[in-house]
């Protein structure tokens, strides 16, 4: 059985939502920052098992672009400067497919680091 293959992506910026429909039918909603968590790239991933970096203040995300890399992959621009990596047809499904498993994970993770999802801010007093 061959896997299906991305047939349409809409990014609705307002929602930070990529839109994902594949040949099969199924149709998925993966926001920016769920994406910029799970990126395929050797900076988030590392280059082996125990080497991932965990991403953090990522929350207000979003994308900036999306680039085709062939008929497999897109490759996608983040508003934070990330835009290394390529997320193959075959990984945005199975992000899809694993969201609620991989984001719980996610959050367990950042709260055993004492880390969160909002970004780092400067509280500016008025002078």
């Amino acid at each position: 059985m061959t896997e299906p293959t991305l047939t349409h992506v809409h990014y609705r910026r307002e929602d930070r939502v990529l839109d994902l429909t594949f040949s099969d039918g199924h149709h998925y909603a993966l926001s920016a920052e769920y994406l910029r968590v799970h990126s395929p790239s050797a900076e988030v991933k590392g280059h082996g098992a125990g080497q991932e970096v965990l991403q953090v203040g990522k929350k207000n995300v979003g994308l900036t672009d999306i680039t085709p890399a062939g008929h497999y992959a897109l490759k996608l621009h983040f508003d934070d400067d990330h835009d290394s990596g390529l997320y193959t047809f075959e990984y945005l499904l199975e992000l899809a497919l694993h969201e609620e498993q991989y984001w719980a994970r996610y959050l367990e993770r950042l709260e055993k680091a004492g880390q969160t999802r909002q970004p780092m801010s400067i509280s500016i007093k008025q002078l």
